[in-house]
């Protein structure tokens, strides 16, 4: 999953939404000297990619793009999966989505010295053009698909897969939303124990 399902999923615990969204910044065991609630994100986020990564509906959406993206197509899925839960907010909070994201900003900013490196240089850009509010329309997901397709030296061709989310968009959006009920549950489960531990 991308950035704003990893933030949702860690149900609102300040530490843990840290260590959840910026947990790909970090290399195999290197997360041990932050605070606990910062690491149990980084296990979190781990066990949500390896949920997603083994989970059928998940690999429908990316078999779909696989002809024309390769292994790029998981990536793609996860923004597209990220432009659904933005765009059906409402079905999933009861607090506007301009107002969530400003408050993860604003958590960021507060824990600006906490964040690993590879994330201090990436949230001014974050912030200052809004991506999670931006998810939420398909202009917002082009720009994001560009910005990945530049970083991949235009190799992937990602900046083309707003073409198949536009061609395919009731069939992608439809399996966001089985998977996403069935992430939800099995996230919930693992903060759950997370936080008993």
């Amino acid at each position: 999953m991308n950035f704003l399902a990893h933030i949702y999923l860690s149900f609102d615990d300040p530490q843990i939404t840290l260590g959840n969204f910026f947990a790909d910044h970090i290399r195999g065991n290197k997360y041990k000297h932050f605070p606990e609630g910062i690491q149990k994100g980084v296990i979190l986020h781990r066990a949500i990619d390896t949920f997603t990564d083994s989970h059928p509906i998940a690999k429908q959406s990316s078999k779909r793009l696989h002809k024309n993206y390769s292994h790029y197509s998981r990536v793609i899925v996860d923004i597209y999966y990220d432009h659904f839960l933005a765009k059906n907010w409402p079905d999933y909070s009861k607090v506007h989505l301009k107002d969530y994201v400003e408050k993860f900003y604003d958590l960021l900013e507060d824990n600006y010295g906490l964040l690993p490196l590879a994330t201090q240089r990436m949230v001014p850009y974050m912030i200052s053009n809004n991506w999670l509010y931006s998810y939420a329309s398909l202009d917002g997901i082009s720009k994001v698909l560009d910005g990945m397709n530049r970083r991949t030296n235009n190799k992937s061709k990602m900046n083309f897969a707003i073409l198949d989310l536009e061609e395919h968009y009731g069939a992608f959006e439809n399996e966001f939303k089985l998977f996403f009920e069935e992430l939800i549950t099995f996230s919930r489960h693992k903060f759950n124990s997370l936080c008993e531990d």
